[in-house]
């Protein structure tokens, strides 16, 4: 007997897509399953020519094959489609996708422990220079007793007899098979009988551990340093999760830090700013000199180059700017006030000569009020 055409069994063209060849199957295949159509030889027949049909049209290679040569290809070396298994498991491919996966179920993968995050303080000269310092973790660890196993000592897990080792059962509900975590392992394909007394069969216990952590020179907050496997423990032996130290670095007393540079404000008295000068300065590496121009006004920032901090990423050395602040004498006596006013009354026949920020502003504020009246 000469079969049908698969496209026309399928009722699909024969430039249709893939995606169309699959949904005409499934809407035939919920038709015609002897599920729905008990004692229906008919119905049997026609499930089994659409189901051949798919087989053949939903491989790019066999259907290319039938495209060139029609049935032809498959009378040979059984490449057809018509064998295989029962309804059941043909139809549960179509439909895994949906209801689960494929035949059988998987066992579920052991779960990895968690990851943990340790938040740890640091000064600014401990990120600038780097250090190794010890932290205390509470955890998760593998108990040593049964060697994370869960089992008691001299017993071992025994494969689940429900899912029989995969993790999963499938159950049909009408026409579906639907897959669904074992209840009796819970996923995990195998069954304790004789739990360990020490972690109640989980196979970890919790316990602070004390671990070394090395700051690399540079980091800055928000920088992490991974400890890969120092998380916590997964259940029944399964490996651990890492643990992640965030470093937070302290405000400073002196220093404020933008990335690779430090900034710090210098006071500096009246006369060494008016005449010029040498004053130290503060690095986070001891004192140095900073040479004064005479005239310095209060605000100006001076550069030392590569006092600053290293990067941890492009090693590159930031700088130390100073903003030098003019500082008012205070707590002056009578004789020091006196000299002052004498000063003043020195300069202020040619203020505009000693003070041109002074003079220009009130200039600029006369005329500012002087506008206003026209």
């Amino acid at each position: 007997m000469s079969k049908r055409d698969y496209y026309e069994v399928l009722g699909v063209s024969k430039d249709a897509a893939v995606r169309d060849i699959k949904k005409a199957y499934k809407r035939l295949a919920m038709k015609l399953h002897p599920d729905r159509n008990a004692g229906d030889k008919g119905k049997e027949e026609q499930f089994k020519e659409v189901k051949e049909a798919y087989e053949i049209l939903n491989d790019d290679q066999k259907r290319a094959a039938y495209d060139q040569y029609g049935h032809a290809a498959f009378e040979q070396g059984g490449h057809g489609g018509g064998g295989g298994g029962g309804f059941g498991q043909d139809f549960g491919d179509i439909f895994g996708d949906i209801f689960g996966g494929g035949r059988g179920g998987r066992q579920q993968r052991q779960q990895r422990g968690s990851d943990l995050r340790y938040n740890l303080d640091l000064t600014l000269e401990e990120a600038v220079k780097g250090k190794t310092l010890e932290i205390k973790v509470p955890t998760y660890v593998g108990c040593e007793p049964c060697d994370g196993s869960g089992a008691k000592k001299g017993t071992s897990a025994k494969t689940c007899v429900t899912c029989h080792g995969h993790g999963q059962v499938q159950m049909r509900q009408g026409l579906f098979a639907v897959q669904q975590t074992c209840p009796t392992c819970s996923g995990k394909g195998k069954v304790i009988a004789s739990p360990c007394p020490s972690c109640r069969g989980q196979g970890r216990v919790e316990k602070t551990k004390t671990l070394s952590v090395k700051i690399p020179p540079g980091v800055d907050t928000g920088d992490r340093i991974r400890l890969s496997g120092e998380g916590e423990a997964g259940e029944h032996g399964a490996p651990a999760g890492d643990l992640y130290v965030q470093a937070n670095v302290r405000d400073h007393k002196i220093f404020v830090r933008d990335e690779n540079h430090l900034y710090c404000e210098v006071p500096i008295s009246f006369t060494t700013a008016a005449l010029g000068g040498e004053i130290e300065v503060p690095t986070l590496e001891g004192k140095v000199k900073l040479k004064i121009p005479k005239e310095t006004q209060t605000g100006k920032m001076f550069r030392l180059r590569g006092k600053g901090v290293k990067s941890v990423r492009s090693h590159s050395t930031g700088d130390l700017m100073c903003k030098v602040v003019l500082e008012t004498p205070v707590s002056l006596s009578g004789d020091q006030a006196d000299l002052l006013r004498q000063l003043e009354q020195k300069m202020g026949s040619s203020n505009t000569k000693h003070s041109p920020k002074e003079t220009g502003f009130f200039d600029g504020v006369k005329k500012f009020f002087e506008d206003l009246k026209t």
